[in-house]
Formats: C-alpha cells, structure tokens, sequence
C-alpha cells in the first residue's frame, strides 16, 4: 500500500475553495480521493475549482457551508451522504481574520471569530464523527494556529479560538482512537491566505521580522502536513497532535 494514497476514501474539506484548503483538496484529489468542498458565499470560486479538479479526471463536487450555523451544518452533512457517501477524511479550514486592540474589539466580533472557529470546528466534526465511529475509521483534521501558543498583539480574539481547537482537539482524540478515527490539527504559521491579507501592513511587518525563515509560508508548503495526516498508513499514529509548519515562529 502506498503511504500517502487517498485512493478509494471520500473527503470533505470545508474552506476548500481557497487558500490552504484549496491547496489540500488538489492534493487529496491527486492521491486519489473523491473530494467535498464546502464554501461561504464564495459559489464561483468553488465552482471554479470544481470544474478544474473535474477537467483533471478527479471526482469533486462543492457546497454552501457555514460551519457557525447549525442548520447548515445539518444541510451539509445530509448533502454530504446524498452524494458523496460515507466521509473519510473531514478538514476544517473554515476561517475568518483581522487584527484589532483588544479594548476595541466589540462583543459581535469576539462572538463571530469564536463562532466561525471554535464554535465551527465543534458543529461540523459532530456532524461527522458518529459515522467514523460506527465504521471504524476516520481521520478529522482541524486549523489551529502557531499563535494558539505564542500569541500575538491585536488577536486577542483570534488566539483564543485557535487555542480552544487545540484544546478540543486532545480531548477528541480520545474518544476517536479506540475506533480508529484519528483527531489531529495543523497549526501553520503566517501562510499568504486572505486571512493574512486581512491584517494591517504594520502587523504582518512586525510578524515578518519574527520569523526565522525570513518569509510568509505559502499554502503548497501546509497541504503536505494534511496529507500525511490525512492517510491510512502514514496517519495511523498520530493522534491529537498539532504539527506546526510555521517557519520557526514557534519552535517545540
């Protein structure tokens, strides 16, 4: 057996429409996975990759998802058996950004950033985890972040969520092992995304001049983590970690 083959397995990568989660569906799909992508009011792009992926000889299709909302978590997770059948592999990249004080920072926009990433991450891996069990076999991979463990000025907010995933994702994995689902997360670090395009230049200066590697990541750099975790032999024991591509900015 190959150690990175996806071949036969299904994956639903929520955020797979850009960014890391692009990165990891074209990825996935060349390893041989039928992929799922879910998206936000971004039905174009999706549709775009969709059609892509498809021109390749890939199996690919794409849904509306906000991973905040159960309704449509619910609305997901019954497209998701209609059409791809069982899911293998779930990779939440859902994410929203922006830097701001934290004596700024209004009750919405903590709510929204803990809705969308915390909140998120614990709505669509519930969604999905009962049927790994009842298979006997699962890998959920979740976005957390390097700043869940080194923080960061103006992301208050955001370094909270993320730490919450990190956190959450120890305790599930748990209850996933003894079953053979695997609960791991990856924790880049500053990645040129359109979460790091949202932050002030001042910011991405200060975080530029941290990093030992003396750049921005880019997302073909993360998906090969997601893979590794992704797969039935080379995943097979790792459980609850978070690996951390993130260019020196946090070294363990």
């Amino acid at each position: 057996m190959e150690t990175f083959s996806l071949a036969g397995r299904t994956a639903f990568v929520v955020g797979g429409n850009s960014g890391i989660g692009r990165a990891i569906v074209d990825l996935f799909a060349a390893h041989g996975a039928k992929v799922g992508i879910g998206h936000h009011q971004r039905a174009a792009q999706a549709a775009e990759v969709v059609t892509t992926l498809i021109a390749q000889g890939y199996d690919a299709s794409t849904v509306e998802c906000d991973v905040s909302s159960e309704s449509s978590v619910v609305e997901v997770k019954a497209w998701c058996d209609d059409l791809l059948g069982p899911v293998d592999i779930l990779v939440n990249c859902a994410g929203i950004g922006g830097d701001k004080a934290f004596i700024d920072i209004t009750l919405a926009e903590w709510d929204r950033m803990i809705g969308v990433h915390l909140r998120g991450t614990f709505l669509i891996t519930q969604a999905f985890f009962a049927g790994m069990v009842e298979r006997g076999y699962g890998r959920i991979i979740l976005t957390s972040s390097q700043l869940a463990y080194k923080g960061a000025p103006g992301l208050a907010h955001y370094c909270a969520a993320k730490a919450g995933i990190v956190g959450f994702t120890r305790a599930l994995s748990y209850e996933g092992a003894r079953h053979n689902v695997m609960v791991n997360a990856i924790a880049p670090g500053p990645v040129e995304t359109d979460i790091l395009s949202s932050l002030s230049d001042d910011w991405r200066a200060m975080k530029m001049a941290q990093l030992p590697v003396g750049r921005f990541g880019q997302v073909e750099e993360i998906a090969p983590t997601a893979l590794l975790l992704a797969s039935e032999v080379g995943g097979r024991n790792f459980c609850g970690q978070n690996l951390s591509p993130n260019g020196g900015d946090v070294m363990v």
